[in-house]
């Protein structure tokens, strides 16, 4: 037979308590009342009245100790919302009750504020350029940011749950201490990467955290710090140099003109030496003036571009021949548009020049992958001979280039957190160019 409950053992005990009084009073009913009829009513009255109570004073009771009940239930679940009602610290109960309300109060803002620092920890692992992976003990992947996704070129619902081998990344779990990897992820091009991993622990089980930095474009960072320093200075003893030069080469040409016709061919030729010197003077000007603008590249000032009228608009600018633009998705970035602009020129003019040689064909086109903006320009030319060279300043494989254009082009797109990529391509003969661009807001 099962035992009763705590409960019910209450309320029985509640009843024996007053049963005494209630066998005394029907007693004393039968012995002192005359009329049966009296005896069964008020008999009747004191029963009701004992069972009540009874009743009364097991809710008092049990009552209070279900709603505690069903409060740390509802905290043991994880929700804080619930608060007892009707509690006074006078009492054992209530002050039970209040401190109840006070532990579900402090687990509430306890929440809140790991909930807060989760998402500013979100935040800034979203913002941080450096790749970061999480791996469980199974070596499956539990936390990618924003950079890892985009190194690997998808976004991170597809990359959740994929195993370390599967994404290259197996040979990166055991780097205890930083070391150097030459290794292509995804799409992206091979280059040198510095590696760290270390042991955490979530959820109590031990995590491997892999930690990918980019060394190249560190690299070409302080490349490009030591191309600016110089091209500074080179400008500055050039100008200094070529600005006395154009004056006086100015005044011997007005002097020269004001000479009289009788000195013949030697007037003539003074005439034309001198305007050889202030010709060249002037273009060694506007050369050197094309490089500092290298030096002189302001940071992005971002605002909402359209992409699609962006790259119809750049590519309607091509003369030469015609630009075939594919559509993509309707879509729009926070960039610069006056840099995007001149980067963008850049890759059409190159692309159209490498199409003119072979009576070949430039496409453009636009599409979303990973949290980026791809922008694709394809020409069907002779492809790329030299690559080790491409971004570097002053090279150039052009009899009339200035070797600026596409590394003007690399820092834009990298002064907006992206990166440019030129590639032969695989399924035709030509080049193509690759530029993202992190989509932000």
């Amino acid at each position: 037979m099962r035992a009763p409950s705590r409960d019910q053992r209450i309320g029985l005990l509640v009843v024996l308590a007053g049963l005494p009084g209630a066998v005394v009073s029907l007693a004393l009913l039968w012995t002192h009342v005359p009329s049966q009829a009296l005896r069964w009513t008020l008999a009747t009255v004191i029963l009701g009245v004992l069972i009540s109570v009874a009743a009364a004073l097991q809710a008092q009771i049990v009552r209070p100790v279900q709603t505690l009940g069903n409060m740390l239930a509802a905290i043991r679940e994880g929700d804080y919302t619930l608060r007892n009602r009707g509690a006074f610290p006078d009492d054992s109960f209530g002050a039970a009750m209040l401190e109840a309300n006070a532990i579900a109060e402090a687990l509430r803002g306890q929440r809140l504020d790991s909930l807060e620092a989760s998402a500013l920890l979100g935040s800034v692992m979203d913002e941080i350029e450096v790749a970061v992976f999480a791996f469980d003990p199974a070596e499956k992947l539990r936390f990618v940011n924003r950079a890892g996704a985009a190194l690997l070129a998808q976004p991170p619902e597809r990359l959740q749950g994929r195993s370390a081998a599967d994404l290259g990344l197996r040979d990166s779990l055991n780097a205890d201490a930083p070391r150097t990897l030459e290794a292509a992820f995804g799409p992206n091009v091979a280059g040198r990467w510095e590696v760290r991993a270390r042991t955490v622990r979530l959820s109590g089980l031990p995590h491997r955290l892999i930690v990918l930095s980019d060394l190249r474009r560190a690299l070409r960072e302080e490349e490009r710090q030591a191309w600016q320093r110089l091209i500074r200075v080179l400008s500055h003893e050039i100008n200094n140099s070529l600005t006395p030069i154009q004056s006086i080469a100015q005044s011997l040409l007005t002097m020269t003109a004001r000479a009289p016709d009788a000195l013949g061919e030697l007037k003539t030729d003074l005439g034309e030496g001198l305007g050889v010197i202030a010709g060249r003077a002037d273009a060694v000007a506007r050369f050197m003036a094309a490089y500092a603008r290298l030096a002189r590249l302001p940071p992005p000032r971002l605002s909402r571009l359209d992409v699609g009228t962006w790259v119809r608009r750049v590519a309607g600018l091509e003369t030469r021949l015609r630009v075939t633009v594919e559509p993509g998705p309707e879509m729009t970035v926070q960039a610069d548009g006056d840099q995007l602009d001149q980067l963008l020129i850049n890759l059409v003019a190159n692309a159209a020049d490498a199409a003119l040689e072979t009576s070949g064909a430039v496409t453009v086109t636009w599409r979303a992958n990973a949290g980026a903006l791809e922008v694709l320009v394809r020409d069907t030319g002779l492809g790329l001979a030299e690559t080790a060279n491409l971004f570097v300043p002053f090279f150039t494989t052009k009899k009339s280039g200035s070797g600026i254009g596409l590394a003007l082009s690399r820092q834009i797109a990298e002064g907006h957190g992206g990166t440019l990529l030129l590639q032969t391509r695989k399924d035709v003969r030509g080049c193509e160019a690759q530029l993202r661009i992190p989509l932000r807001g």
